[in-house]
Parts: C-alpha cells; sequence; structure tokens
C-alpha cells in the first residue's frame, strides 16, 4: 500500500519542484564592455516582445562583429552582431524581472538546435529525459506550454537555412530526410514566454516569427557608433590618428574595424593612419579579385570588398611574420565553418614537422593556433578542442590564395587529410564519422582533376555514404554514392577498384530501399568486375559474392542464393578463418536462407555458430552481435521455440535501442520481430502495440511504399485477421498486396503469401457471416494449407521477412564493410 502511494506522489511532488525552480539564464556570454548601445533597436525588442506569445526577429549582415566572452580559464572569441544585441537585451530582461527564466539555444543547424533543448532538459531537471524513449524536443516543448511554470524568454540564435526549422516533404519522395518533424512545432507560441530570432536570412526569420512586421533589419554602423567602437578596441588613444579616414575606408563594418584595430595593437608604433596607408598599398593586386567574388558575399559591393581587403591584408602580414600560421589558415578555410576539430589541426601540423618531433609540432601548432586567434580570424569554443570560423573569413582565405594560384594546392591538401581521417561507417568508428561529417559534405560536388585526387576523394565519399547508410538514413546515402560511382567511371574506368567499390556501396543502398532489381545488376556487375581483376578467391570477389546472394534472397531467389552463400562461407573459411568477423558474417547469410527453405537444424546450428563467434570476436552489445542475436531468435520461433525467441528478441530489441536509437531501421525491425513471437504466444495486446509503433516509425524512416513497411502492413494485417478483427484487418491486407505486387512483382514469395492469407481471412469472414463455424484447430490447418512455405517465412520477420531492413543491415555490415575496409587499405579508428 505505502510503496503504491509513494509512487503516485511522488511524480506530483517533482512536478511541484520544477515549478518551484529558481528562475535561471543559459545565456553563455556576458555583457559586452565594448557593447554600442542601439537604442531604437532595444526599444523595437522591447516593445515586439512585450505581448503574450510574442516573437520577433533581427535580420541582417550589417556589423558581423566579434564579442569577448569569458569562460573558466579560457577566453573565447565568438562572432556575434545582431546576436551581441540579443545578448544585451537577454540581460537587460534578467536585470529588470529576475523572475524571468531566459533561455540561449543556437539554431544554426538541427543539431545545435536539439544539443540546446537537450541542455535545457538538464538544467530544468525534466522527468524522463533520460529515457531513449523519451522524444526531449517535446518534452522541454510541453514544459514552455505550461504556464505555471513562469514567464520565460527565449533567443533562438543564428537560424540562417529556413529548411532547419519548416522542412516539408519533397514531391515525388515517399520520404526524405526532412520529413520528419519540423523543429518550428517545438517553439511554442505560449501565453507566458516570447522568442527573439537572430537570422541572416530575412525570410527565414519572417516565417518563424509570423511576418515582416515581426522582424527588424540591424543595419551598418554610422561614423559615430564606429568611431567609439574603435576607441574601445584601441589599447592607447595615441593610435587614433587618421581613424575617420580608415572607418570611411572600412565602410563603418564592425568586424573590419575590429580586426583592424587588433592589427594595429600588434604594431607598437603603428596608427590607423599607417594601417589606412597599408590598406592602400592593396588596391590594385586586390582589384580584380574583389570585383569578381564581391557578389557572392551577399552584401553591398563597397562593403564587401571593404572586409575583403581588410583580411587580405591580414593574411598577407601573417604570412610574413609566421608562414606555418598562414598555412593552417588556409587549411582550415576548406573546413565546415563550425565544429572544426583541434585535433585533427594538431595531426597535420605533425605530418609536416620537418624534426618528427611531436612536442615541438604541438608546440608550433599552439603558436600558429594563437596567431590566427590574435587576428581574429579563428575562434576557439566552449566545447573541448573545437574551433570555429567565420564563413566570410573562409572565403576570403580562399580568393586569397586564388590570388596567387594556391587554392586548389590547399583543397588537395584537405581531400588528403580527410582521406586518412574520415574512417569506414564501422560501429566502432561512429562518433569520429559524425565529428568530420559536416566538414566533408562540401566534397561531394567537387570537380576532379587527376586521377590521384580522385581516389582519395572517392574514398572519402564511399566512407561518407557507408556511415550515412549505416545510420539509416538510405535518400541521402544514395545521393552521394550515386555521385562517388559517376565520377570513378568518367575517370577510372569501369574496372578501377574504385569504382567496384562505388558500384558495391550504391548497390547496398539501393537494396535496403527495396529496389532490389537495381541492386543486383551493380553486384553481378561488381562481382564480375572483381573476379576478373582479382582472382575467384580473393576476399574482395568473396564479398561480391555474399553481397550478391544477400539481394537475391530478397527476391525470393533461395535456391541460387543458397549456392553463392555456401561459395562465399568456405573461402572466406579459407582466406580469412573460422572466427574472421567476415567468415561469421557468410555464417550468417547461409543461416539466413537456410531458414528460408525450412532447413531449420541447419540453420540454428549455424546462426549459433555465428551468434557465439560474434560474442567472442566483438562483444555481446556490438551491432552485429545483436542481428546474430535476432537471427538466432527468428529459427527457433520457426521451430515453435517460442520462450527462447522471446527473451532473444527482447535483448536484440533492447540492445538496438541503446545502441542504435528507437527510430533506426533495425531497431524498428526488432519491434517487429518481437512482437511476432508474442503473437505466437497469444499476447495480442503487447504485439498489436509493438506493431503499430514499428509500423509508425518504418512509414516515418522508410516511406509508406518501402518493401519493410509494407511488410509491417501485412504483419498487422495478419495479427488483427488472427483476432477476427476483419474489417480492420481487410484494409491492411489489400494496401500490403498491392504494394508488394508493385514492388516485389506477382511471383515473390511475400505477394503469394499476402494474398493467400487475405483469401483466407475472406473466406473466414464469409463463413462467419453465414452463420457457419470451424473450430480454432481447422482454421489452423486451413490456413497452413492455403498459405505456401514462403508466406509462412514472411510472417516472421527480420530477419523474419524476406525484405528485412536489419537483414540487410547486417549482411551490409559484415560483407561491405570487408570491401571498403580492404580497398582502403586500412580499418577506421
Amino acid at each position: 500500500m505505502v510503496p503504491r502511494l509513494l509512487d503516485s506522489i511522488i511524480p506530483i511532488l517533482r512536478k511541484i519542484s520544477a515549478r518551484q525552480r529558481e528562475p535561471f539564464s543559459t545565456v553563455p556570454f556576458a555583457p559586452d564592455p565594448d557593447f554600442i548601445d542601439r537604442p531604437e533597436i532595444l526599444a523595437w525588442i522591447r516593445a515586439k516582445c512585450a505581448g503574450p506569445g510574442a516573437r520577433a526577429a533581427l535580420v541582417g549582415l550589417g556589423g558581423v562583429g566579434y564579442v569577448n566572452v569569458h569562460f573558466p580559464n579560457i577566453t573565447v572569441l565568438t562572432k556575434k552582431s545582431k546576436s551581441q544585441l540579443a545578448i544585451q537585451y537577454s540581460h537587460n530582461v534578467r536585470d529588470a524581472t529576475p523572475q524571468t527564466f531566459v533561455f540561449w539555444v543556437h539554431a544554426s543547424t538541427k543539431a545545435r538546435f536539439e544539443e540546446a533543448y537537450r541542455d535545457l532538459a538538464d538544467r530544468l531537471e525534466l522527468p524522463g529525459r533520460h529515457d531513449p524513449k523519451v522524444d526531449v524536443l517535446r518534452l522541454v516543448s510541453n514544459w514552455l506550454c505550461d504556464e505555471t511554470n513562469g514567464r520565460w524568454m527565449m533567443v533562438l540564435d543564428n537560424v540562417d537555412d529556413v529548411e532547419t526549422f519548416l522542412s516539408r516533404r519533397r514531391e515525388g519522395d515517399e520520404r526524405s530526410e526532412s520529413s520528419s518533424t519540423p523543429l518550428a512545432v517545438y517553439l511554442p507560441q505560449s501565453r507566458n514566454g516570447s522568442i527573439l530570432i537572430t537570422s541572416r536570412n530575412k525570410d527565414a526569420a519572417a516565417r518563424l516569427a509570423g511576418g515582416h512586421k515581426n522582424i527588424k533589419e540591424v543595419r551598418a554602423m554610422d561614423e559615430s557608433q564606429a568611431l567609439h567602437l574603435f576607441r574601445n578596441k584601441l589599447q592607447s588613444a595615441s593610435k587614433e590618428e587618421g581613424a575617420a579616414d580608415l572607418l570611411r575606408a572600412l565602410d563603418y563594418i564592425p568586424l573590419a574595424i575590429t580586426q583592424a584595430a587588433a592589427y594595429i595593437n600588434r604594431r607598437t608604433r603603428w596608427t590607423a593612419y599607417n594601417y589606412l596607408d597599408e590598406f592602400h598599398k592593396n588596391d590594385k593586386k586586390k582589384e580584380s579579385i574583389l570585383n569578381r567574388d564581391a557578389g557572392d558575399l551577399r552584401r553591398d559591393a563597397s562593403a564587401s570588398n571593404s572586409v575583403v581587403m581588410t583580411w587580405q591584408m591580414s593574411f598577407e602580414r601573417i604570412r610574413e611574420e609566421r608562414r606555418s600560421a598562414a598555412d593552417l589558415l588556409s587549411l582550415i578555410s576548406f573546413f565546415n565553418p563550425q565544429g572544426i576539430p583541434a585535433w585533427i589541426l594538431r595531426r597535420h601540423s605533425r605530418s609536416v614537422t620537418e624534426t618528427g618531433d611531436e612536442d615541438e609540432a604541438d608546440s608550433a601548432f599552439d603558436e600558429d593556433f594563437d596567431t590566427l586567434q590574435a587576428y581574429s580570424l579563428i575562434a576557439a569554443t566552449a566545447e573541448t578542442d573545437m574551433c570555429e570560423m567565420h564563413p566570410l573569413v573562409q572565403f576570403c582565405t580562399q580568393v586569397w590564395l586564388s590570388s596567387f594560384g594556391d587554392a586548389e594546392r590547399w583543397k588537395q591538401k584537405f581531400i588528403g587529410l580527410m582521406a586518412r581521417e574520415f574512417p569506414t561507417g564501422q560501429f566502432e568508428t561512429w562518433a569520429k564519422c559524425q565529428q568530420l561529417l559536416p566538414h566533408v559534405e562540401s566534397l561531394y560536388d567537387t570537380e576532379l582533376t587527376t586521377d590521384e585526387f580522385l581516389k582519395e576523394w572517392a574514398q572519402i565519399v564511399t566512407n561518407a555514404a557507408w556511415y550515412v547508410q549505416m545510420k539509416g538514413s538510405y535518400m541521402i546515402a544514395q545521393e552521394i554514392a550515386t555521385k562517388a560511382l559517376t565520377a570513378t567511371e568518367r575517370v577510372l574506368g569501369q574496372d578501377d577498384e574504385w569504382t567496384l567499390t562505388s558500384a558495391t556501396v550504391l548497390a547496398s543502398v539501393l537494396q535496403c530501399q527495396g529496389k532490389y532489381d537495381e541492386a543486383e545488376k551493380l553486384n553481378r556487375r561488381a562481382l564480375e568486375g572483381s573476379e576478373k581483376e582479382l582472382g575467384i578467391q580473393h576476399p574482395d570477389t568473396l564479398t561480391s559474392v555474399s553481397n550478391l546472394a544477400m539481394v537475391l534472397q530478397d527476391q525470393g531467389k533461395y535456391d541460387e542464393a543458397e549456392k553463392l552463400n555456401r561459395r562465399a562461407l568456405e573461402g572466406m573459411e579459407k582466406e580469412l578463418g573460422i572466427q574472421h568477423p567476415d567468415t561469421l558474417a557468410s555464417v550468417n547469410n547461409l543461416a539466413f536462407v537456410l531458414k528460408y527453405q525450412e532447413k531449420y537444424d541447419e540453420a540454428e546450428k549455424l546462426n549459433r555458430r555465428a551468434l557465439e563467434g560474434a560474442e567472442k570476436v566483438l562483444g555481446i552489445q556490438h551491432p552485429e552481435t545483436l542481428t546474430s542475436v535476432s537471427n538466432l531468435a527468428t529459427v527457433l520461433q520457426y521451430q515453435g521455440k517460442y520462450d527462447e525467441a522471446e527473451k532473444l528478441n527482447r535483448r536484440a530489441l533492447e540492445g538496438r535501442e541503446k545502441e542504435l536509437g528507437i527510430q533506426h531501421p533495425e531497431t524498428l525491425t526488432s519491434l517487429t520481430n518481437l512482437a511476432s513471437v508474442l503473437q505466437y504466444q497469444g499476447k495480442y495486446d503487447e504485439a498489436e502495440k509493438l506493431n503499430r509503433r514499428a509500423l509508425e516509425g518504418r512509414e516515418k524512416e522508410l516511406g509508406k511504399g518501402h518493401p519493410d513497411t509494407l511488410n509491417s502492413v501485412y504483419w498487422l494485417a495478419y495479427l488483427l485477421h488472427k483476432q477476427k478483427r476483419y474489417a480492420e484487418a481487410s484494409g491492411l491486407y489489400q494496401r500490403a498486396c498491392d504494394g508488394f505486387k508493385q514492388k516485389l512483382g506477382s511471383h515473390h514469395p511475400d505477394t503469394i503469401a499476402c494474398v493467400n492469407n487475405y483469401s483466407t481471412m475472406q473466406e473466414e469472414a464469409e463463413r462467419e457471416r453465414r452463420g457457419q463455424s470451424r473450430t480454432s484447430a481447422y482454421d489452423d490447418r486451413v490456413m497452413l494449407k492455403k498459405t505456401s512455405i514462403h508466406s509462412f517465412s514472411s510472417l516472421h520477420e527480420d530477419e523474419t521477412t524476406p525484405a528485412s531492413t536489419s537483414r540487410s543491415q547486417k549482411n551490409k555490415q559484415g560483407s561491405i564493410y570487408a570491401r571498403l575496409k580492404r580497398r582502403i587499405g586500412r580499418k577506421g579508428t
């Protein structure tokens, strides 16, 4: 009695405690001591944000300045302008109304927005935030909507891409990566809160703020404001000589002013006049470059040119003072502006050190890094071992490099570095892949010039496609892999090893999307090329054999698939050994096809061997091990060993939710697997809940017409059918049958199974309508009689369905990766 009472009281007490929490601010920046007051803008913000549920936005490029931000043991230079006004307003709100929560949310990307909301959930100590099944964004949104939590104000900083918040499904796509819930849904218009948005994009700001009437353009400073800023940044008033002329030449742009002051401060005897004199010396030298590229800056032409000239003078001065710092700047200019890992820059520095002394290289790197920071060209971030660079600085750096023909050389250095550092999509490398992925995305459309350059590029792009595929983003992976194959075919030829590897990866991605005919053609091409170039017993050739077998069994061509799988396994055992991960993958593949041929005893033995080996070699929580768990559960279920199958399926589901996430295609497959065995135990309620969750997830992640989604529809129809809920089941059966015919063809085992079971249900429903009754045992005999072996198989997913996502994922992990690993000649770390 007491425990139950406590269970009911504790959530209430937590909620009361949350409501009584002392309001706080998450603004990560202190007020800027050099802040130049813009009273008209701050007054406008106050007026706009005064009403309930108000939204306002600051837009424009004018004033791309830098604010000094102090963290423990580190000073961060963070790029701000509109954001600087938002910082000041945030502190004004806290000073005027201490009872108001003030939240700062970085919104330049979806990932940063999600990270900010997770941080808010932690700061607010929201119950359930650590539950992997809980939507943390929704959790925070619900808290914001609850007026009993008190007043709050949010700054949504750097919303430059409207698609980040208002994404919609692209026309003609069954599913796109943007088809998930738009982030704008998580921005409530609550009576107790207001949102201030900063953006360079007027359209993005207007759409989020509720129209152009709610946006304010932040224009460049006037002369007096610019002079005030310049004086604040100078270390000595004696350096002001010529300031008015200099500021006019810089068009009063805060970033240019700040950088000019930083440069002057570093030169003991320099004044503004000296800087202006040096500035004018570069006019003719830089004129053609500035005229050619000014339009890309999306600014007034004169303003853009002024900024570019200011930076180029700094670049040249750095090159004169410290060549290695200029080299570092050149390399950084090809990274994504945000989240640049300092560790990869440090590794590059070590690789080019002539002495090979790591301590010496690290010391030199620190000096280079500090030099670039002193000129405000890069900024360290609060995140450990990360830095960032303003996009305009990057642009101007590349323009500067082009002016003396060095841009291509540094781009190739960047590609070479990424080719060495970007790992394959193997599970152990996912964290590193995720960190580096934003920095290689710009390479997908790179124009290729040399074979050597192309091979490094192909390595990066192929690895990126593999990683994106393993994370379940199949459409994006297809786009990347297609570009890789097109380029390698054009430059390297049809039979080059990287062309074959690109074909293999694309085939794998197509298979994941249920495009089996295309995948088969590419796999046969890859196998033929490997046999010709490498020989029939080479591990890469055996990998191609296994890949082809995979897609054949997805098409229901079990006899040919079995022959190929036996060939692959025999070869892998001979070439790699019986405990090699690729050999164990081949064991699983053969067991898989044997299961569909009702060779259960042999399949079970192979599955147990694969699981035992994976646990020993990879560990019990590795995704490949979890797939082996799932495969064994399926073959046990086929033999009626439901209790053991249930335990294994629960283990696989729990592990996949933890390692892959609750919406990953393999996790959704585990949901269906568990539902399947629960149904055969008569646990219909739980089975139905799991099936509906799996169907919803697959529709969202894979699209409504994907074979795996159709299989979930089919399985749910069969479950309802067994419960005599004929009306509900009928529509689902019809959808599944029509979809299978369209996607797989009328003669595919899944299509035949669906049609047979639908027909059986219609007969049962008609008998009941006429008042005829049959025993349950008779019904089951009718079902087995009317249902082919293939239809029985298709009612047990995963590794229960012929079109299983998880099955495809497993085989790719064990087969495609082997090809990548050998082609690349290294294992990602």
